[in-house]
């Protein structure tokens, strides 16, 4: 089964995936519970994933959880966290609960982010500044290092860091979301310089473009949400990089908005 806005999407999609192309695959996704994160964990458990929703908000996993189980045979599991409070005890007992329930991880997709406030550097405040790099850039290098075992139990694991335009070319006034992504990319490229010799890990990044989210709203209030696409309009690239058809990509910066498979 699928759901409305998968349905209105696919059909735009520049890959097609089979529907079985994430089948017996477990994917845990940061920020599942809204966005992007929600939309992915849907899309991933529609083509045959168990899903991992980690989020701030158990209502809104909890929301997500049952709409993949109504839609889907798969297992989705719910794990509450708040990345700003992300450390390695934290992430210990999470490899811990997925090698007990899956005994590996095939996709690690890092969604989740905190856009910080939209001021000029000198006004910018040090604790919302550690409060980004914290949710952006050291929760992804804590759970990447710490899930590393269960990523390397996989015969083909995919990990995925979510980027930004202003991630690759600095603009003036996005302050610590900016920087934070450029310290994103590098993440990046040093584990992917560090599985490179491996066959079953790999590392990208991918910067989704203007995507019709709550954080897009915050960051440009006087948009209109319908000239922007929906998180759905780019699934397909997820599933891409997500799936064994994106095996011989590593150390990779993707862009959704013009991506061709």
């Amino acid at each position: 089964m699928s759901y409305p806005e998968l349905d209105a999407a696919r059909a735009n999609w520049r890959w097609q995936p089979a529907a079985d192309a994430l089948a017996g695959r477990v994917i845990l996704i940061t920020g599942a519970g809204d966005g992007i994160g929600r939309a992915a964990a849907r899309t991933c458990a529609t083509y045959g994933a168990d899903v991992v929703l980690l989020g701030r908000t158990r209502a809104k996993l909890e929301a997500v959880f049952d709409e993949i189980a109504a839609a889907t045979d798969t297992q989705p599991v719910i794990v509450p966290a708040d990345l700003l409070y992300l450390d390695e005890t934290n992430v210990d007992a999470l490899r811990q609960s997925i090698e007990d329930g899956f005994g590996r991880l095939d996709g690690l997709l890092h969604n989740a982010s905190m856009l910080g406030l939209m001021t000029p550097l000198a006004a910018y405040p040090a604790s919302t500044w550690r409060e980004v790099f914290q949710v952006n850039v050291h929760a992804a290098a804590l759970l990447t290092g710490g899930l590393m075992p269960l990523l390397e139990a996989s015969t083909d694991a995919s990990v995925v860091f979510t980027s930004s335009s202003v991630g690759r070319q600095g603009r003036a006034f996005w302050g610590a979301y900016a920087a934070s992504k450029f310290a994103t990319e590098g993440l990046m490229q040093t584990f992917a310089d560090e599985v490179d010799s491996r066959d079953n890990v790999r590392a990208n990044s991918l910067n989704p473009g203007a995507t019709r989210t709550t954080m897009r709203a915050q960051a440009y209030p006087g948009e209109n949400p319908a000239d922007v696409v929906t998180p759905e309009s780019r699934m397909d690239i997820y599933l891409y990089l997500l799936s064994g058809a994106s095996t011989a990509h590593n150390g990779q910066a993707f862009d959704a908005r013009d991506w061709t498979p």
